[in-house]
């Protein structure tokens, strides 16, 4: 009877030992679903391991400008100094995208930034509508008295060189502002959350960061960012790529700041072409904010958006919507 007892308890440790040491033990099922999802590694912990990578560099450049001594006057705003802040900001998000992509087995353009479709006909159809919005917002204003142009505020070679530089740096902050809020983190919340629920609440924080950085953006004129921060998830979502929201971007705050020589969400003109003057109520020119808070722009951004929503032919394959690969981890 003993021997018979110590043979089922020798039996049983043994099954017991390999229940526990099996890979699909019953502890292993019950955390896998919290890492592993139908795409691999959940969207949280993927996004967490990419705001860890941006936490070194930022602080690095932290800790930086925190030892340098202030300016003792406010200092202007020019092309060097805003593409110069965006070209290393873009630098850094690009880096900890680029390396989410040697984690996830995914290529780089996959974010929405593919180096092959740089420059070609989505990003000219962005830029077309973008200058093209605000020159029918200031269009608009010219006709209701509220927009006037009294000549050019640059001659000779200035006009030149001034032009250039101003479109190199709206082409680096659209490439930067695009890609932080529409590029990886789009992507990979899209992927867990769905598209148009991650675009509404990275609008809404793309209109909060332009209210807490522009100290003299206002309310009005952050509720429109949202709006064009949907506008821009609306050209992701319709052509897979970011090459359009980039063009729209770069030509509207193009022909703000330099062609048409208005405020650009609180940022004074510096070196424009024209030299304009807005008169008449803040609700309908914008005030200081600039035409971004006009009760003008929310219409055409309207206009834009069934514009292209009706000549467009949509490509179904995008950032954010369908995931092309699934994410594994190894």
């Amino acid at each position: 009877m003993a021997t018979a007892n110590q043979s089922t308890t020798v039996a049983l440790s043994h099954t017991v030992s390999a229940e526990v040491f099996q890979p699909n033990s019953p502890v292993k099922s019950r955390l896998k679903p919290i890492f592993i999802g139908p795409n691999g590694l959940r969207a949280g912990w993927r996004l967490l391991i990419f705001f860890l990578l941006l936490s070194i560099p930022a602080t690095a450049l932290f800790i930086m400008s925190h030892n340098q001594t202030a300016p003792s006057t406010p200092q202007t705003i020019t092309p060097f100094l805003l593409s110069a802040s965006d070209a290393i900001t873009l630098a850094i998000l690009a880096g900890a995208a680029f390396l989410m992509g040697k984690i996830e087995h995914r290529k780089f353009g996959g974010y929405g930034l593919s180096l092959t479709q740089a420059f070609r006909r989505e990003f000219w159809i962005g830029a077309l509508i973008g200058f093209s919005t605000i020159t029918g917002t200031l269009l608009t204003l010219f006709l209701l008295h509220a927009y006037h142009i009294s000549g050019l505020a640059l001659h000779g070679t200035a006009i030149l060189s001034s032009l250039a530089a101003w479109a190199g740096t709206f082409l680096l902050v659209g490439l930067f502002e695009e890609f932080a809020f529409r590029g990886y983190v789009q992507f990979t919340l899209g992927s867990g959350i769905g598209f148009w629920p991650a675009a509404t609440l990275l609008s809404a924080l793309f209109g909060l960061g332009h209210l807490i950085a522009n100290p003299y953006e206002n309310l009005i004129g952050s509720a429109a960012v949202v709006l064009f921060g949907l506008l821009l998830s609306f050209f992701l979502w319709k052509t897979g790529t970011l090459w359009c929201a980039v063009g729209f971007h770069a030509a509207y705050d193009w022909g703000q700041t330099f062609f048409y020589g208005v405020p650009d969400s609180g940022i004074t003109p510096y070196h424009n072409l024209l030299h304009s003057v807005m008169s008449g109520p803040a609700w309908l020119t914008g005030g200081i904010v600039g035409p971004e808070a006009s009760i003008l722009t929310p219409v055409a951004l309207l206009i834009a958006a069934l514009l292209f929503g009706r000549y467009y032919r949509s490509r179904r394959s995008h950032a954010g919507q369908t995931l092309p690969t699934q994410t594994v981890i190894s």
